[in-house]
């Protein structure tokens, strides 16, 4: 079943971010839009490499009035002792919410139940809570900040712009399609 359309649920997690341990409820997400980033684990191999291409995409997401939630099975304090060890994730602002129990992963359909570790599956969340683009990889495939960002950009596009759709590799200020019978068989 796809996630396109689906609604945030409700939930209530912990997270960590910028040396705080705080709670984040459903309810703080919404009113803009939202990039839920599932990772596999802390303290991993490419996890890290994602986390800190995300974090160098930060200050460009939250101009497009986005937030980042960073999301895994591990707690709110593996996170910490994860930013406390490495380098590179010191770097991210955004928030990592722990999911130990799973509640979001199994939401979001990317719970590895063998393992109890999250797929890497990025979703984009509109500020209604409806999903409306979803990435997921295998654990060996790294994904790319730059092409979410575009993703996002594209997303927020056609919200705003209703008629029009985002051909392919589009960015922003690029030309985009008005669907209608004169464009069949003409692109």
């Amino acid at each position: 079943m796809s996630m396109i359309g689906k609604h945030l649920p409700e939930f209530r997690a912990d997270y960590y971010q910028n040396g705080e341990l705080k709670q984040l409820t459903d309810k703080d997400v919404l009113g803009k839009w939202a990039i839920f980033f599932f990772y596999p684990a802390d303290f991993s191999f490419v996890c890290p490499t994602e986390l800190a291409d995300l974090a160098d995409h930060y200050d460009e997401i939250q101009q497009l009035d986005c937030e980042v939630y960073s999301v895994s099975t591990d707690s709110h304090f593996v996170h910490k002792a994860w930013a406390d060890a490495s380098e590179s994730i010191r770097k991210v602002k955004y928030k990592m919410i722990g999911d130990p129990a799973g509640v979001l992963t199994r939401y979001f359909d990317v719970m590895t139940e063998e393992d109890g570790m999250a797929q890497r599956g990025a979703f984009i969340i509109d500020p209604q809570g409806i999903i409306q683009g979803i990435e997921i990889t295998a654990d060996g495939i790294g994904r790319n900040a730059a092409e979410l960002v575009r993703k996002l950009e594209a997303a927020q596009f056609v919200a705003e712009h209703g008629d029009q759709v985002c051909p392919a590799r589009w960015k922003r200020g690029d030309k985009t399609l008005t669907p209608g019978a004169d464009l069949i068989g003409h692109i």
